[in-house]
């Protein structure tokens, strides 16, 4: 009985071309990945548990920090394309830190897209809710990894915003409401809090589902960590992800 051939004849031919690999495999891993017609480039250096994503396209300064610091980092980083903290999708707009319940995702397509008809909405969730839980795979580490993100939120949020719902909250930087970790695991918080910086938990927030990756994070107790700045200050930025990066194992 003959086996199939797992390598296609465009495999052999690359080989050929190139000549001989030692230990090569015929095995691709992706570059991108895609909830509808929101798209994420992936960055990988070596095999890691650690995760990173930047979901807001408008911060290019922030997308340049991650880049570099993946050159120097383990782990994976899912990076939105375009140039605007809202994607496309249907035709419409989303806001991608909205996207991750259905829930949330519709809020977001009613409120952006106030001309839209049900049908349009209907049509963008029909196509989020069959592609939401491979990102979301994707996204979620494995074995109690942990995900960071830069700047997920609004840019306008501040750590007074969140402390109403935040089961614990450090303020080391008062006047720099703005600058703040957001995390989901009661073990992370503890580390953070010897931090210089501001600090929530947010594990059982009992709020309105908004879609957002912390909340679906929290709910299915990944380990998930937002680094929130004033707009632009990539300064900050860099700082607190070296911070978290280097005190969180």
């Amino acid at each position: 009985m003959k086996t199939a051939n797992p390598y296609s004849r465009r495999d052999f031919m690359a080989l050929s071309v190139a000549g001989p690999l030692v230990g090569w495999t015929p095995w691709f891993r992706p570059k991108e990945i895609a909830l509808g017609d929101v798209r994420f480039r992936i960055v990988r250096n070596h095999r890691s548990t650690r995760r990173y994503v930047l979901l807001d396209g408008g911060q290019d300064a922030a997308r340049q920090l991650l880049l570099h610091h993946m050159e120097s980092r383990r782990g994976t980083a899912y990076l939105i394309e375009g140039a605007a903290r809202e994607v496309e999708i249907g035709g419409g707009k989303l806001d991608p830190n909205r996207m991750f319940s259905r829930a949330g995702a519709e809020a977001s397509l009613r409120s952006l897209n106030p001309a839209w008809k049900d049908g349009q909405v209907a049509a963008a969730l029909t196509v989020l809710d069959s592609q939401r839980e491979k990102l979301l795979d994707a996204l979620f580490p494995p074995d109690r990894g942990l995900l960071i993100g830069i700047g997920s939120g609004a840019s306008a949020l501040s750590v007074t915003d969140r402390a109403a719902s935040a089961e614990q909250c450090s303020l080391r930087q008062p006047d720099q409401s703005q600058s703040f970790y957001l995390c989901t695991d009661p073990a992370d918080y503890q580390a953070l809090a010897a931090s210089p910086y501001n600090v929530v938990l947010e594990r059982n927030v009992r709020a309105r589902d908004d879609g957002s990756l912390e909340r679906r994070a929290a709910a299915r107790q990944v380990r998930f960590l937002d680094i929130e700045t004033r707009p632009g200050d990539t300064a900050a930025q860099r700082d607190m992800l070296a911070w978290a990066d280097t005190h969180l194992l």
